[in-house]
């Protein structure tokens, strides 16, 4: 039996213990046996309030807990050194001025990874230059081809657009798309006479048939993980001709708009090579220097091998990619574990 002095003090002892054991380091038992403590991770987050409910969903921190991975918010109004230690920073926030916080934190804090560089960031998120990387990259081998569509920069003054066009030798139908990567939206021109109803700035592409279905193909590190995804239709030399006009579509692939399940004819359904795409994804993660981003990737219709990456999203919805917060917490452990 304890006397109340006695009592005190093991209360006070047993609190010390709990608050060590919640700290950054975690005992691990193998075999019956105590071996090296475990180095919490902790990864700084700066997103949107919309990104953060898409992206941190209970089943991603619930396994990110398991495996010693602790999500902190990054508090904007406190300047950023002073919070942490953080050993990634993982964020998704736009403005010139978020931008030089986070190259003067790396530059400070040269021993934490920061998930993209904002450089090039920026990069993906002109349309101008998007692609650039890709087209330069004129990959093909004996899996196949990958290119991107003929496309052509308007950033101002819609009644030349149609000159332009002709000069460029661009074919109808086209698709334009905002010039800022950060909007979804799309519009389908199916006539040059329409062309001067679009608002630049804007990318116009040719627009390619592809049996109405788009690959997303999702990067995460060295991991990668493909979906299909239902697009816009295909367009046939008469519904080009009776259809004068610009369609509008707010937004094109969803999740809702998920191809996977259907029952879709296999020329068009079956998934992109697995070595054409691993070397792709190698190429880019080189080129563009991003580690988490997304390719819109669609096949030609009526060839096997014949792909075109239409878009280039960084840090994309991966709450829609199955098996996402496994894919996500191994590469989180590899970038601490390459330290």
């Amino acid at each position: 039996m304890r006397m109340k002095g006695e009592i005190v003090g093991y209360k006070r002892e047993v609190e010390e213990e709990e608050e060590i054991n919640t700290e950054e380091n975690q005992t691990e038992m193998v075999g019956g046996g105590l071996v090296q403590s475990k180095k919490t991770v902790v990864v700084g987050y700066a997103l949107t309030s919309k990104k953060t409910k898409s992206f941190l969903q209970p089943k991603l921190e619930c396994l990110a807990r398991a495996k010693g991975i602790l999500f902190v918010a990054i508090d904007q109004s406190k300047p950023l050194s002073d919070q942490g230690p953080f050993d990634i920073v993982l964020h998704k926030l736009s403005g010139s001025k978020w931008r030089r916080i986070l190259e003067e934190y790396r530059l400070t804090h040269p021993d934490v990874t920061v998930l993209d560089p904002p450089d090039a960031i920026q990069h993906v998120y002109n349309r101008q230059y998007m692609l650039e990387d890709v087209a330069d990259l004129n990959l093909s081998d004996s899996y196949g081809k990958v290119g991107v569509p003929r496309q052509l920069v308007i950033e101002k003054d819609s009644s030349s657009i149609s000159d332009a066009v002709s000069k460029a030798g661009l074919r109808l139908p086209l698709v334009a798309k905002p010039l800022a990567a950060k909007s979804h939206e799309l519009s389908l021109a199916y006539d040059k006479f329409s062309l001067q109803m679009l608002e630049p700035p804007l990318v116009l592409q040719e627009f390619i048939n592809h049996g109405g279905i788009l690959f997303k193909v999702y990067i995460v590190g060295e991991a990668i993980k493909v979906v299909r995804r239902f697009s816009l239709p295909d367009v046939s030399k008469r519904e080009l001709s009776k259809n004068p006009g610009i369609f509008r579509f707010p937004r094109v692939s969803c999740a809702a708009a998920s191809a996977d399940e259907a029952d879709l004819d296999p020329c068009v359904g079956e998934l992109p090579p697995r070595p054409l795409l691993e070397r792709l994804a190698k190429e880019l993660r080189r080129r563009l220097g991003l580690r988490l981003f997304n390719l819109d990737i669609i096949r030609e219709l009526g060839t096997k091998d014949r792909f075109y990456v239409i878009d280039i999203n960084y840090f994309p919805g991966y709450g829609k990619m199955p098996e996402y917060e496994h894919i996500f917490t191994d590469f989180l452990l590899s970038l601490v574990k390459q330290k």
